[in-house]
């Protein structure tokens, strides 16, 4: 039995964080069973989460993990996909990782009225005399962070319109098909997914949820993939939301 590490639920998600999302929804394409336990990223191998054990072996970094499944149980998560189409799959992991997460972060952790919402609350459970030097000091790491990825440096309404740039290229490689690559879900989707969900959820209001809005196919995209993945889960439709 593979165990997952997560965060666990909250923000109005299965599952706080993008990349352990996307590393649940992988374990159930390959129809492995797991279960899940919370943690927190000094726990991992990497210090971050996901991570895994399985059989013993620990696991960490969502990428690495798909790795480790499809080398230990043989499962592709492309099948189906020809060479040209496994490369702009790979091509839009990056771009959702790389550039569409750090918007995330800046929506969730450097916008205050979020970060006292959300984030914050990861140190309820801290010390109470050392619990607010712990939020600003986490903070100011993740802000840090944003400002070193460049899309931090710009001002706020830039960097939206830069995410925004990549939201509509997701947006038009999905157009009209039902996940991003063709008829069928592939890795790319679980990552498309666990990204596009935390944008969108209704738990948090920015300026980036409100462009997201602005494509019906992705709203619509992050519904169905709850419903194929989470079906148990108490999410609102998107399109009943808006």
């Amino acid at each position: 039995m593979i165990t997952l590490y997560g965060f666990g639920a909250g923000f109005g998600l299965p599952e706080i964080s993008p990349f352990v999302t996307k590393t649940e929804v992988q374990l159930k394409m390959a129809g492995l069973p797991y279960r899940k336990e919370r943690a927190m990223p000094p726990a991992s191998p990497k210090g971050q989460l996901p991570f895994i054990d399985d059989g013993g072996e620990a696991v960490a970094d969502s990428t690495f993990i798909r790795a480790h499944i499809e080398r230990r149980y043989g499962f592709d998560f492309d099948a189906g996909l020809s060479l040209p189409e496994r490369a702009q799959a790979w091509a839009f992991e990056r771009m959702i990782e790389h550039h569409v997460y750090w918007a995330l972060v800046g929506a969730r952790w450097v916008d205050p009225v979020n970060f006292a919402k959300g984030p914050a609350h990861f140190f309820d459970g801290a010390p109470e005399h050392n619990r607010e030097k712990l939020r600003e000091d986490a903070q100011f790491r993740v802000a840090e962070n944003y400002l070193l990825s460049g899309l931090g440096r710009h001002a706020p309404d830039d960097d939206v319109d830069l995410a925004a740039r990549s939201l509509f290229a997701l947006s038009v490689q999905l157009g009209d098909k039902a996940y991003l690559m063709g008829s069928r879900p592939c890795g790319v989707d679980a990552t498309a997914f666990g990204m596009l969900a935390g944008v969108l959820s209704p738990f948090f209001e920015s300026a980036l949820r409100e462009r997201a809005e602005g494509f019906p196919n992705l709203t619509a995209y992050v519904d169905r993939m709850m419903d194929d993945y989470y079906p148990e889960f108490a999410w609102t439709p998107l399109r009943q939301a808006a």
